[in-house]
């Protein structure tokens, strides 16, 4: 971070690369260490990546537990996990066609267990409690005779919330079922032993772990080999697994970013765990905040967060100085929560107004510090324009109208002095996304001296147009127009 740059504070999304990551890999791509492909060894370069790439995986296994021959090189978690579910699955079919997860798994995940359901499959999704646990038993109560899979993550990428996936993978051994889990936010960040876990299958990937985007693996049990296929074809590589030719600087830095973890966790689970505290101790101070996934054991890089009274997408627009995740599908026409702060209870506006804040290595205290201070002013702010600051009923000589509501997407009320028939002075109060508060304001400015019946200066169309509002957010803009109509309704009868 420079001076002009936000804080970085979105770890849970990709880390910054460790410089020793960066300099092994500029190793491999600038000198004869990588020159080789790695299926060629009938010479010397060829070799010699193949060499590379055997340490590198010795090194990540290391970091899980397992041994080398059960690690499968892939481009990252996602595709481990659609290996995992659909070749799996697939694989033992003939067995039974019934799968479950939970309601909180990750799109790589949930996908392809959504494409399984359309090749025949039975899925159940089992839902966590309010703390956002899966419980094991309530695992257990979704299992059938035909559950060929189960596929739990272990360590939600949202919340932070570490499931209990050593009782889950115990009653799937027992049972005889197949278990994956998605530790891609947990490997580097938490002691993870595959044998003790009694998982089949595991994905990891390099850049949750200050290694390299566009490389992970698949931890395959080496007994479990036999009950999974492939879900792409061609060369062979990766114990037929996963063809394509390997890169080597990927698999490199992946390794070396996997040792560095490895050496430096229990000291730098103890410094996050510190931050993390310093962090929720500042944003409780605010007041009407909630930690989404308090209660259970989190894993100390990341903190979700729900504000009361403020509008998520709002909330990260005046956030300039800070670089992080919210909740709130922000860019979408429908305003979408998070699935995840839904399936823990959260209404729709605390979901909404979530924060993700993750950190990791590079992180200080002073970032925390400037974090909890930028909060408190945005949350403080956003709050105060809110129509919840003040009393709706409007004083002497005053027109009050207002639309949506406590609640709801947007929440706008006008309060004009009038007199003689026209509007002297026009304050507002706005709920809502950035767009909504902006227009709000641009047409509260232009209410001095009109009357009822040319109240609204435009249309919301040209609003729209004038503020470069997005095609999709114009709906939203007719909450501006209902208020000033509400306004209306309660003009004073002349005389």
């Amino acid at each position: 971070m420079t001076a002009s740059e936000p804080v970085y504070l979105d770890y849970a999304a990709t880390t910054p690369v460790d410089p020793a990551v960066a300099e092994a890999m500029g190793r491999c791509l600038s000198g004869s260490d990588g020159t080789g492909n790695a299926s060629s060894v009938t010479h010397v370069f060829g070799r010699r990546a193949a060499q590379r790439i055997e340490r590198a995986r010795g090194e990540v296994a290391a970091l899980i537990g397992a041994a080398p021959g059960e690690i499968v090189f892939t481009s990252g978690a996602t595709e481990s996990n659609n290996l995992a579910v659909l070749g799996a699955a697939r694989a033992n079919a003939h067995r039974g066609r019934h799968v479950v997860s939970s309601r909180i798994e990750h799109k790589a995940v949930l996908d392809p267990v959504k494409r399984l359901e359309k090749e025949g499959f039975a899925t159940t999704l089992v839902a966590p409690d309010r703390s956002g646990r899966v419980d094991a038993q309530a695992v257990a109560a979704a299992l059938r005779p035909d559950t060929v899979l189960v596929s739990i993550m272990l360590v939600n990428n949202e919340i932070g919330v570490i499931q209990d996936i050593a009782a889950i993978g115990e009653l799937c051994r027992a049972r005889g079922v197949l278990f994956h889990s998605d530790a891609a936010q947990a490997a580097g960040k938490l002691p993870v032993d595959v044998r003790s876990l009694a998982l089949d299958f595991m994905s990891v990937t390099a850049h949750k772990l200050h290694g390299p985007q566009g490389v992970g693996a698949l931890y395959v049990r080496s007994g479990a080999r036999p009950s999974l296929q492939p879900i792409v074809f061609g060369g062979g590589q990766e114990r037929g697994l996963r063809p394509g030719t390997l890169p080597t600087h990927q698999i490199v830095g992946f390794g070396v970013a996997c040792d560095l973890a490895r050496r430096s966790l229990p000291a730098e689970h103890a410094r996050l765990g510190a931050l993390r505290e310093r962090l929720w101790r500042g944003l409780a101070a605010i007041g009407g905040v909630h930690a989404n996934g308090e209660g259970v054991p989190c894993v100390p890089g990341i903190l979700n967060a729900s504000f009361e009274g403020v509008e998520g997408e709002s909330l990260v627009t005046g956030l300039p100085e800070l670089a992080l995740s919210t909740g709130s599908a922000c860019n979408s026409a429908s305003a979408e929560p998070s699935y995840v702060l839904r399936a823990l209870g959260r209404d729709t506006q605390l979901a909404q107004s979530s924060l993700r804040l993750s950190f990791g290595r590079f992180s200080l205290p002073e970032h925390i510090d400037v974090a909890v201070e930028a909060i408190r002013r945005e949350v403080t702010r956003l709050r105060a324009l809110s129509p919840a600051s003040e009393p709706a009923e409007g004083g002497p000589g005053e027109v009050v109208g207002e639309a949506g509501g406590r609640g709801r997407e947007a929440w706008v009320r006008l309060r004009l002095s009038v007199e003689d028939g026209t509007v002297k002075r026009a304050l507002f109060k706005a709920y809502g996304c950035p767009h909504t508060v902006a227009v709000t304001a641009w047409v509260a400015e232009r209410l001095r001296g009109r009357g009822r019946a040319d109240l609204a200066p435009g249309t919301p169309a040209e609003w729209a147009e004038t503020l470069a509002v997005p095609v999709e957010k114009l709906g939203r803009l007719l909450v501006v127009e209902d208020a000033l109509a509400d306004c209306a309704r309660h003009w004073p009868e002349p005389g």
